[in-house]
């Protein structure tokens, strides 16, 4: 308790320090509490994030700025368009065959349980069966319940979602096309004493840009894979259960189990116990071993070094805070912890701070001089 105490005063008694927890602090208060207000921005932000990594390089090989940012930005939105009414309308066909198809499918999924007492009795009971039974019928009657109240307050939903169809596309534009206003306008407000801060925001920068930009191709890639496989197949639903799977990879680990479910039930529904299932869940798996093995390798450059334990306590903690947005930057947040764990002061640090060293500075490392470039302008000339 005494060496924790002495710790945090160590921490406390340095500026630096202070100040990167302070704008950590505002940053996570803002998201709390106003993360809904603000969610139109957010999305923003990640699109722009998103496009900064083909409108940078357009201008570092002498395209003017404004110029890459309407190409990068017009033939974004034309590939959106592409997926709201060329794609959408598919998906949506096949959700409601899905619904209609749903009855069948739970019937015959409980004459199956119903056997199985028959054939298994040391293993399970009829009370069993009817208890499970009986909790499937619950929890499709409550998410029956809960489309229709959804579907009551629809309009609500339609008139928001109008809202931020217009509004993110335009804060989207001039993200791209003003960032480096927008950078020296947020340079104005940080405090002088910022190198640690500076040294973090360096360490997670790249890794958010390089995260975002990857998960973005991972989906589409494994999203496409997916499709053309079961649609070889001749599984039903294709296009919306590859969409499930390559959305599924937003959440490490625990997302590819969960795509797995419907993907089975549905080849078990249409084949049975056949080689058509067998081949279904054959390729379903060559399909996740070559997404874990091969394709985030090649698209993470940068590997985030941190357990695996860690990713899913991190998509779990952020997850329960923020929802989707929470898992989504679960790993970028957790890399963060990190940063500012390896940033912090240790020891060594304050032996070099009693010797005359600079404050917040590492062993052996030349502090940044005062009044040194913000994290933005630092890091934003090359990065979204």
């Amino acid at each position: 308790m005494e060496m924790m105490r002495q710790w945090l005063a160590r921490q406390l008694a340095n500026p630096q320090v202070v100040i990167l927890a302070l704008l950590l602090v505002a940053g996570f208060s803002v998201v709390l509490l106003m993360g809904d207000m603000l969610a139109p921005v957010l999305a923003a932000v990640v699109i722009a994030y998103l496009l900064e990594g083909v409108v940078g390089p357009l201008e570092r090989r002498g395209v003017p700025r404004l110029l890459a940012t309407a190409v990068v930005f017009f033939g974004f939105m034309a590939f959106v368009l592409f997926l709201v009414f060329g794609l959408a309308p598919l998906i949506s066909r096949q959700v409601t065959q899905l619904v209609q198809q749903l009855p069948g499918m739970i019937a015959s999924g409980q004459a199956v349980l119903e056997r199985l007492p028959e054939r298994y009795p040391q293993f399970v009971t009829q009370e069993q069966v009817q208890a499970l039974i009986e909790a499937v019928r619950a929890e499709v009657a409550a998410l029956g319940q809960e489309v229709l109240s959804r579907s009551v307050t629809s309009v609500i939903g339609v008139a928001t979602f109008v809202v931020y169809v217009v509004l993110v596309p335009i804060l989207v534009f001039f993200m791209l096309k003003d960032k480096a206003r927008i950078l020296a306008w947020f340079d104005r407000y940080l405090p002088r004493e910022r190198e640690l801060a500076v040294r973090v925001w360096h360490e997670v920068d790249h890794q958010i840009g390089n995260y975002i930009r990857g998960k973005f191709w991972e989906i589409l890639i494994v999203w496409g894979v997916t499709f053309l496989t079961f649609q070889l197949l001749g599984l039903q639903f294709a296009m919306l259960l590859s969409l499930i799977v390559g959305v599924s990879v937003i959440i490490p680990f625990i997302g590819a189990v969960a795509a797995t479910v419907p993907v089975a039930l549905v080849g078990y529904f249409q084949w049975g116990w056949s080689s058509e299932f067998a081949w279904l869940m054959a390729a379903y798996t060559v399909i996740q071993v070559l997404d874990g093995n091969v394709l985030v390798p090649l698209l993470f450059s940068e590997a985030v070094d941190l357990h695996p334990v860690a990713i899913i306590v991190a998509v779990l903690f952020f997850g329960g805070l923020w929802g989707f947005w929470g898992v989504f930057f679960a790993i970028p947040l957790a890399v963060l912890v990190k940063a500012v764990l390896n940033a912090l002061p240790g020891p060594e640090d304050a032996e070099g701070d009693e010797a005359g060293g600079p404050p917040g500075a590492r062993t052996g490392e030349e502090a940044p001089p005062a009044g040194a470039p913000a994290a933005g302008e630092a890091a934003g000339g090359e990065r979204g």
